[in-house]
């Protein structure tokens, strides 16, 4: 990162744009978060799906190939904006705590990942909410068919709501706190995720400068990003569980319902026990790590220095 001294040079004005790679790289990726997030979400007495393949496989035969895209769009629409917010805003506390360009230590690199990872929850927080009730909808509706004991009798099957629908519903009988239903257990997974990674990035991807001052070939920065992410990734997941069951809307009769992340914690250590915590937790790693990746050689490529030249001073 540059010192505060030296400003920014102004790009095109085009490199804002959402990057072809990474939507690339968020379509790829997709169905196993989706696979994830129906791992987390399914509890002791309702396990419909014993693996990822096993997920994606039984997603397929029930709703055929796009099933493994329910919630993309908002994804596609909101992970741009969000990945934009979480790295600039690393770069710019980044350069606020420097001295004189000087290397930072491992304290402030790790504070100025905790300023990235509490500023990106504006975006995470409602793109999640929404993505997940989108993604468990196909769960439910082939724990229906799959499994009729763990859905409560008489209930009438429902028509899944599109992205508008929900964001309109919540809106509507909640107000703007039904989109950010979560936010302290989003707080607890992306602030510690980004005090992690980003300080991981940063000494991985010095080890790969050419020279003292040079920075880094874009691939070393890609290899930087995927180890950093899907080692926080990992770290992190026991939260993200958490984050998940909060945010889920819809369940089946036999599945707990959590009012809050202490209450969430303690019924899944009662009922599922330590083990439940990681469920998910290499899908949450291959999907991290390609993002991340991506996302890093896109922003240091030019696109982190654009959305810096808007703040005071550059």
């Amino acid at each position: 990162s540059l010192p505060p001294s030296i400003s920014l040079p102004l790009p095109p004005p085009l490199l804002p744009s959402p990057s072809p790679t990474g939507l690339i790289g968020v379509s790829c990726v997709f169905p196993i978060d989706l696979a994830k997030t129906r791992l987390q979400n399914q509890q002791n007495g309702s396990r419909l799906y014993t693996s990822m393949s096993d997920c994606l496989i039984k997603t397929i035969r029930s709703e055929g190939y796009f099933g493994m895209y329910r919630g993309s769009a908002v994804n596609l629409t909101l992970v741009t904006p969000e990945k934009a917010i979480k790295l600039a805003a690393n770069d710019f506390f980044r350069q606020y705590l420097s001295k004189d360009g000087q290397k930072l230590t491992l304290v402030k690199e790790m504070l100025a990942g905790c300023g990235a990872g509490t500023c990106q929850v504006i975006v995470t927080t409602p793109m999640e909410m929404l993505k997940i009730q989108l993604q468990d909808a196909g769960r439910i509706e082939a724990q229906r068919k799959l499994m009729p004991e763990t859905i409560v009798p008489g209930t009438v099957p429902t028509k899944s709501p599109t992205a508008m629908q929900l964001t309109r519903e919540l809106l509507k009988e909640k107000g703007i706190a039904g989109l950010y239903k979560g936010l302290g257990a989003t707080l607890l997974r992306d602030v510690p995720f980004s005090i992690i990674y980003f300080p991981l990035f940063a000494n991985l991807n010095t080890l790969g400068k050419r020279g003292a001052e040079g920075p880094a070939p874009f691939y070393v920065s890609f290899l930087a990003g995927c180890l950093a992410g899907s080692t926080a990734a990992v770290a992190v997941n026991p939260v993200d569980v958490i984050k998940t069951r909060i945010q889920s809307m819809n369940r089946g009769s036999t599945e707990e319902t959590y009012s809050g992340v202490t209450d969430c914690i303690s019924k899944i250590m009662k009922n599922e026990g330590p083990s439940a915590f990681l469920k998910g937790a290499y899908c949450r790693a291959l999907v991290i790590a390609p993002l991340f990746g991506i996302a890093q050689v896109v922003y240091f490529f030019g696109a982190g220095e654009y959305i810096l030249s808007f703040l005071p001073g550059n």
